[in-house]
């Protein structure tokens, strides 16, 4: 799977960005889809993923009621909202896609994912 991000960039605290992952290279609606953030000089961390029906979302706390994860299947692309932006928000994002098809939930491992590359968001204060 090839995994496209875009959408990164500067923005003021309390702003939204909206982050976009084309996929290709499989059927994307079979997979789960999810992104992963890594800020300078920390571990990186899990930030939302969907499940590959839609029907399950999972946020990690620091994002839950701010950010919100969607896919459409139609354009093989999954969007991260981000609104109410935080300095803490900076970090490297990673658009990542599940390696097993059809996973009934959503999973946080990052070993479970294929990793696409990085789109960086900084967030002023």
């Amino acid at each position: 799977v090839q995994l496209q991000a875009s959408g990164g960039g500067l923005v003021q605290a309390g702003g939204s960005l909206r982050l976009s992952c084309a996929a290709s290279g499989r059927a994307f609606s079979s997979y789960g889809m999810g992104w992963f953030r890594q800020a300078p000089g920390k571990d990186r961390e899990f930030v939302a993923g969907i499940s590959w029906s839609g029907a399950s979302t999972d946020y990690s706390d620091s994002v839950k009621g701010r950010f919100t994860i969607r896919r459409d299947n139609a354009k093989n692309t999954v969007y991260l909202q981000m609104n109410s932006l935080k300095p803490e928000d900076t970090a490297v994002y990673y658009c990542v896609a599940d390696r097993l098809p059809r996973r009934g939930v959503v999973v946080r491992t990052a070993g479970s994912y294929s990793w696409g590359q990085g789109t960086l968001v900084t967030v002023s204060s």
